[in-house]
């Protein structure tokens, strides 16, 4: 029994594979792993926190901005990535909050990792100039 192929139009024997169906990409790298696990998501969340949920570059009004606090549809960026050094995957000091734009910009380097780099130590500063103080002080 002959089908019309919804790829290509023609009329294959049933069962046939034609050439012109997508193919799905199946692999599942390291990279793709980790940003599905329980440990990214934590820490993407920790960075967003630090970050107080706005995108760095927005509130310092970089690159055409429409608005200062931008806290919609926030990712955690990588500055060094993780394909290039893996070991700094969950390093607070390598991770910061942008908006898509801003990531988008960031990936394709017309944000530069020196500029990243700077952003990324201010908020690590403030973080621990805010850090609650310990239980000896209390006492």
């Amino acid at each position: 029994m002959n089908k019309s192929c919804q790829y290509c139009g023609a009329i294959h024997p049933c069962g046939f594979i034609c050439g012109k169906k997508p193919q799905r990409n199946k692999k599942n790298t390291i990279s793709v792993k980790f940003r599905n696990s329980t440990a990214w998501k934590k820490k993407a969340e920790e960075i967003k926190k630090r970050d107080l949920y706005l995108c760095q570059c927005c509130i310092r009004q970089m690159y055409n901005v429409d608005k200062i606090y931008n806290y919609t549809d926030l990712q955690v960026h990588h500055a060094i990535p993780i394909v290039i050094d893996y070991e700094k995957r969950l390093d607070s000091d390598n991770l910061l909050t942008l908006c898509p734009y801003h990531h988008k910009l960031a990936e394709t380097k017309v944000i530069t990792y020196k500029q990243i780099k700077q952003i990324i130590d201010e908020q690590e500063a403030k973080s621990e100039k805010i850090s609650p103080p310990s239980v000896s002080c209390l006492k």
